[in-house]
């Protein structure tokens, strides 16, 4: 949400395709700045929720929330005033917390108590062309076996992120060979080998041309696509069932 906000949405008894959203956090401190991507950490019964600097006053950061309460447990300032203008945008975790650096091309790393521990860059994370860098590192997923899995927004290239291996590795960063077509959020990416290749195994369009998918949800095996950034009101927010 636009000003650093926390909206549940509900599904309605009647099955409604027009749903209300309800506001659950709003800071006012926060004013300027935009919530972006979330995560919700079962163990701990937290909501972990990307700041972004969105008008480039302000700063991004990772805030934590107490799902039972709403309370703000931290606020962990990533980039300040005197810094670059970073646009932190997705969080994904596992004790700790992930949040790539959609300007900075790089990914912070932040503990479970709210402290910032490391920061995870390549030289693959810019790659050639300043076009393709106008926004770089975005959404980003936690795999079981130890390594991130991050993309590249404009130039659409996918990289594992070897989370076991020491920060000067060479071989902690690697880019995932994709084959089947350039990747967006509305395709699906398939591997059998560890995320060392993949393949794009289906393709689902939504007809908002107008409007861009900023991230996918999966529940009960279900893929579910939000249209936030794009043309309209900015309190209408599209959410759409992708069928692959």
């Amino acid at each position: 949400m636009d000003g650093d906000g926390i909206g549940e949405v509900v599904p309605s008894e009647d099955n409604s395709d027009v749903l209300q959203e309800v506001t659950l956090v709003k800071h006012v401190d926060l004013a300027g700045n935009a919530s972006l991507g979330i995560v919700i950490d079962r163990d701990r019964n937290r909501l972990l929720v990307a700041i972004a600097d969105l008008l480039g006053n302000r700063y991004s950061a990772l805030a934590s929330y107490d799902m039972s309460t709403w309370r703000r447990v931290f606020l962990a300032e990533l980039s300040g005033q005197s810094e670059e203008k970073s646009f932190a945008d997705d969080v994904d975790e596992h004790g700790n917390a992930y949040v790539t650096d959609a300007k900075g091309s790089k990914i912070w790393k932040v503990d479970v108590s709210g402290e910032l521990v490391s920061t995870i860059e390549s030289p693959l994370f810019t790659p050639p062309g300043w076009y393709n860098n106008l926004v770089a590192l975005n959404g980003i997923v936690y795999h079981p076996d130890g390594f991130l899995i991050v993309i590249h927004t404009f130039s659409g290239l996918l990289y594992k992120i070897d989370l076991n291996a020491d920060v000067g590795d060479s071989n902690k960063v690697s880019l995932i060979e994709v084959t089947g077509g350039t990747l967006s959020p509305a395709k699906l990416v398939e591997s059998s080998d560890g995320w060392m290749t993949a393949t794009m195994t289906g393709w689902f369009s939504t007809g908002l041309v107008h409007r861009i998918v900023s991230s996918a949800t999966v529940k009960e095996g279900r893929v579910y696509l939000n249209h936030i950034v794009g043309f309209g009101s900015k309190k209408k927010h599209i959410l759409v069932e992708a069928v692959f």
